[in-house]
């Protein structure tokens, strides 16, 4: 659960900056994913979830920077207004798809439960679940008898 709500990481610090909650929820994977299979892969699935969300956010961020200080006009005023507020729109839709999936799949993770978001969930899932080379060949210890 501890997993998705690493998007507020950098709303519990303090910061306006959105690369915090990535590198949060880098820094969370990393340290719990030995602990099982199932930590695992949500640790990792809402670390490939939030890249994109945040991603976003940082260019809407810098984007705004740059508005407020290097340019000579005034918002509406400047010549990529409709891209700026479209890409406004999408981020909040981003975002708020994100939030919302996000406190599905912890609530579901808090209940033991698999929570498959739908393109993160199948990445995730064949990366900590795939069966490896090595696991194949080793030999079963109660495996009944070939005849």
């Amino acid at each position: 659960m501890g997993a998705y709500m690493m998007m507020f990481a950098a709303i519990g610090a303090g910061l306006p900056l959105p690369i915090v909650n990535l590198i949060a929820a880098v820094i969370y994977y990393f340290l719990n994913k030995s602990k099982s299979r199932f930590v695992h892969f949500h640790s990792l699935q809402a670390l490939i979830s939030q890249a994109p969300s945040t991603l976003m956010n940082a260019g809407l961020v810098f984007w705004t920077i740059r508005l407020i200080f290097f340019e000579d006009c005034h918002f509406s005023e400047c010549p990529n207004w409709e891209y700026y507020v479209g890409y406004i729109w999408a981020v909040v839709i981003v975002n708020i798809l994100y939030f919302v999936f996000s406190i599905i799949a912890a609530i579901r993770a808090r209940q033991g439960r698999m929570y498959y978001l739908m393109f993160f969930g199948k990445l995730s899932y064949h990366y900590v679940f795939q069966i490896k080379q090595n696991e194949e060949q080793k030999q079963v210890v109660n495996a009944p008898p070939k005849m």
